[in-house]
């Protein structure tokens, strides 16, 4: 492989898209992860998460010779930060990845070298690896282009969004914000729009958040028409004939590194003024331990009506439809839950997009549907669409897999 153009620190469910999308483009990639295991799979030609078209991707740019991956950068023109950024106690915001991440190519920066994080940031998180990146390189103060953009791809359909959506991107000046844009042209066939670091970090937030609030609003319908007896999911579908009325569908929560996770990005630094996002966390957190309470309670129904222990399959523990992702899932929650208070009964665990857990045995779905005696649907997945209603089971379903 030639001297890499691009630096990708981060192979996960961004970072690798992203990298076979650039060297897809004809760009050497050089990513970089910490896990071994990883940055083995991906040169062999292939990957180690679920993502359609992602495979192909990969492959072919490792037998071109456009991608390789280690553990470790090396100089390039172009570094991007794809890491994660996790949370410590109380719902404080971690960016210490994002300073690792810096850390290890600071002595490899260079005059006139673009450097862009995409990683999910509080506000100010460019600035601050700006002024930490000239502290330590002083010589290279004004001399470097910094730049934030972040994602905004749909887990399942990344490979084609991450070409075709607009994206936002924000310089720690004009220069900087230019030369991103530039860069991104390449590869982006969306817009591509222009402002500053602190609005492109608070875009990404915000984005997330509304999302957010939107599904609380869903998820407290589904809790007061199950005390109101009321068919939430006809509820819905008829309030959305309305022509300025469109609700979400209820869940079991919200899970995913994004929905579940950025809105306290700015509940941690704006407390006073977050009152609506606050709430909308809370009513979605609440939501998931309301449905293992529902499950619970049912359990007990059931030994009290039938006179034995029921078996109980939980149908799915990804954060959404037909994705492998578990990261922040409500449904593996509740299913750590429900076995927490286990008593003995038979649990089937189902996951169709994941072949093992390290922590839950896995059952086929149609086994673990025609065994059990409680059914709880937690995600929509395809495959369980496929299931009959069976009315000698009993059906709670958290995913709306059984309202046709």
């Amino acid at each position: 492989m030639k001297n890499p153009e691009v630096v990708m620190i981060g192979l996960g469910y961004i970072g690798l898209p992203t990298a076979a999308l650039i060297a897809q483009g004809g760009a050497y990639v050089h990513g970089v992860d910490i896990n071994q295991n990883v940055v083995d799979t991906i040169n062999r030609g292939e990957i180690h998460i679920v993502e359609p078209d992602l495979g192909k991707a990969v492959s072919e740019a490792v037998a071109k010779g456009f991608l390789m991956a280690d553990t470790k950068p090396v100089l390039a023109n172009t570094y991007i930060i794809v890491v994660p950024t996790p949370f410590k106690a109380k719902n404080e915001p971690d960016i210490s990845f994002v300073q690792a991440a810096t850390t290890a190519i600071l002595p490899l920066l260079k005059e006139n070298d673009l450097y862009i994080i995409e990683s999910t940031s509080p506000v100010g998180t460019t600035e601050k690896m700006m002024d930490f990146i000239y502290q330590s390189r002083p010589e290279l103060k004004n001399k470097l282009h910094i730049a934030y953009c972040p994602e905004r791809v749909l887990p399942g359909n990344v490979m084609y969004e991450l070409v075709h959506n607009d994206r936002v991107i924000g310089g720690i000046n004009d220069k900087s914000t230019e030369m991103a844009v530039a860069f991104y042209a390449k590869y982006v066939k969306g817009e591509l729009h222009k402002t500053n670091a602190r609005t492109a970090e608070m875009c990404k937030l915000v984005e997330n958040s509304s999302r957010d609030v939107q599904i609380a609003f869903a998820n407290e319908l589904s809790l007061i028409c199950d005390k109101a007896d009321i068919n939430v999911w006809e509820l819905i579908n008829l309030a959305n004939k309305h022509p300025r009325v469109s609700i979400l569908q209820p869940g079991c929560g919200v899970g995913g590194h994004c929905i579940a996770v950025d809105p306290y990005f700015i509940v941690s630094d704006y407390p006073m003024e977050s009152k609506i996002i606050g709430t909308a966390r809370e009513v979605n957190n609440y939501k998931s331990f309301w449905c293992a309470e529902k499950v619970q309670n049912t359990k007990l129904q059931f030994e009290l009506t039938h006179g034995r222990k029921p078996k109980i399959a939980l149908m799915g523990l990804a954060f959404k439809p037909d994705i492998d992702d578990l990261r922040e899932s409500p449904a593996k929650y509740i299913a750590q839950r429900v076995l927490q208070n286990a008593n003995n009964e038979e649990h089937y665990i189902v996951e169709p997009n994941i072949k093992e857990h390290n922590v839950f045995k896995l059952t086929d779905y149609k086994d673990a549907y025609a065994k059990a005696d409680i059914v709880v649907f937690l995600v929509n997945h395809k495959e369980f669409k496929t299931l009959e209603k069976n009315n000698d089971k009993v059906i709670l379903d958290f995913s709306g897999t059984m309202k046709k």
